[in-house]
């Protein structure tokens, strides 16, 4: 019984919904999780930029069109995470006219593993279009690039 409640909650979040050329989409700023023993080092703050650079490079090559989300800048600095926020990344897609919002990160769990995550959501439903994440071996700007080609090209584009 239990299990028949939380499956009809959770399938239609899984659900992908279709998504057509030419969508609007707000891509937030990638998030540093840092659950490694060692603080988060500027390099690292570059490579979550260069991260969020290719994802919007490869997004709009995809077709999609990159709303600005700087009119909502000051609502995200005080959330402290838009992965776990329960959606309220969905709102502030809609407030800058966006049908689908984009919220990406990376777990660094030390300096030899850590993780590139993205997922993609119906601003207007919450219905995930596209999720994906990989898995890198090193901190260094070549894995960081190559983690988030790889994310793009094999897990999230082929599902928009």
């Amino acid at each position: 019984m239990i299990r028949s409640v939380i499956a009809a909650a959770v399938l239609p979040l899984l659900a992908a919904t279709p998504v057509e050329a030419g969508e609007t989409l707000a891509l937030f700023p990638f998030e540093l999780v840092n659950t490694g023993m060692l603080p988060t080092q500027p390099d690292e703050t570059a490579r979550l930029q260069a991260v969020e650079e290719i994802t919007r490079q490869r997004l709009t090559e995809a077709g999609f069109q990159l709303v600005d989300v700087a009119p909502v800048a000051e609502a995200v600095g005080k959330v402290s995470s838009l992965r776990g926020c329960n959606g309220c990344e969905l709102e502030l897609a809609r407030r800058v006219g966006a049908r689908l919002a984009a919220v990406g990160w990376v777990q660094k769990v030390s300096n030899l593993i850590l993780n590139i995550n993205l997922q993609i959501r119906d601003a207007n439903t919450g219905a995930i279009a596209a999720l994906g994440s990989v898995d890198i071996r090193g901190n260094t700007d070549e894995a960081w690039r190559r983690g988030t080609e790889y994310l793009l090209k094999h897990r999230i584009l082929p599902r928009l």
